[in-house]
């Protein structure tokens, strides 16, 4: 983004030098200062915009908006690895009175969900669960690993909305079961929190912990005694516990009443086990996200809710009935992790 006008201020200042001999001393220095808070303004212009395009996001995580748009998502191959891999991510999130979608807290899920008391939500997800590809990083190639392929989750989650003064508080707790079963469990809890808000920008921190199973973290971090034939590493078996904690900051900066820049900045650290796999090069990573995304308003809205709320009256019934159904099972889930 950078303008073909950044050199004329040189431009100018060596096509004036054959006549600024007889030009006072005062306005030399006077055309000097002018030069000067031209370099510096310009060095602010393109230090904003740079920061709006850099980190997915304030506005999305901390509010109940709809949103959807394209965004980038620069990322360590898998978490431990030095390798570094650019992807395509989207910026989604919408909630009708039943039915939600989004990617903005952590995962890319869907589902249901319901509302007990005012801002407090439970429901149950179907999650996308990303994998690890060897050719991303140049250890797995290097050890001759294989992939470990993508796949999808099924789980419950609760979350908690609050406002404390002008400051939103969103808090997430939510399991995930692989529907691969050799793939495990994980638990999330997640606390986000907005920080600021002036004009267009929105800014906001949240943390994560994450913990895992032992089908989950071996099936990311362990090696079985035939790979470690293959690979050369040493075989390895983790057990179940904390996965990995993260900070990172959010923003968002509003172009228009319909179209806004979002990201973030996450710093995550694998603990436990998968902190000690033969397969970690480092126990910290860091990824940075930037999209853009259209907020979109009641056309939308009023189309899913209408299908939701008239078309197919039994909805709720059915979902409440499903939700009970899943939370009777929850304490028996949870007791697969050791806390």
């Amino acid at each position: 983004m950078k303008s073909s006008t950044m050199h004329q201020p040189d431009a100018h200042h060596e096509a004036g030098t054959t006549i600024v001999i007889g030009i006072s001393r005062a306005d030399r220095f006077g055309a000097a200062r002018r030069r000067n808070r031209l370099h510096q303004a310009g060095l602010q212009i393109v230090g904003a915009a740079f920061a709006a395009m850099l980190p997915l996001a304030a506005f999305a995580e901390l509010s109940n908006e709809s949103l959807i748009g394209p965004g980038l998502r620069y990322r360590p191959a898998y978490d431990g690895s030095q390798s570094q891999s650019l992807e395509l991510v989207p910026v989604i999130r919408y909630f009708g009175q039943t039915w939600f979608v989004r990617s903005t807290q952590g995962v890319l899920e869907t589902g249901v969900r319901t509302e007990f008391v005012p801002g407090l939500h439970a429901g149950a997800q179907l999650a996308y669960e990303p994998g690890r590809k060897v050719n991303e990083s140049v250890f797995l190639q290097n050890h001759q690993n294989a992939d470990t392929s993508g796949g999808a989750s099924i789980g419950l989650h609760v979350e908690w909305d609050h406002t404390f003064g002008p400051a939103p508080v969103t808090l997430l707790a939510r399991v995930r079961q692989n529907v691969d079963s050799a793939r495990g469990a994980q638990a999330d809890l997640r606390l986000s929190v907005g920080v600021f808000h002036g004009g267009p920008v929105s800014a906001g921190v949240f943390t994560q912990a994450t913990w895992a199973d032992a089908k989950s973290t071996g099936a990311l971090y362990g090696i079985e005694p035939q790979q470690s034939e293959i690979t050369g590493l040493p075989a390895f078996q983790p057990g179940s516990g904390l996965l990995f904690t993260s900070f990172g900051l959010l923003w968002s900066v509003e172009l228009n009443p319909k179209w806004l820049v979002v990201g973030s900045l996450e710093s995550r650290s694998l603990s436990g086990d998968a902190a000690h796999s033969p397969l970690v090069e480092r126990s910290s990573n860091s990824s940075i996200s930037a999209g853009i995304a259209y907020r979109y308003y009641s056309a939308v809205r009023n189309i899913a809710d209408r299908w939701v709320s008239k078309e197919r009256p039994y909805q709720g019934s059915v979902v409440s009935h499903i939700l009970q159904l899943v939370f009777h099972s929850a304490f028996q889930f949870l007791a697969r992790f050791e806390w």
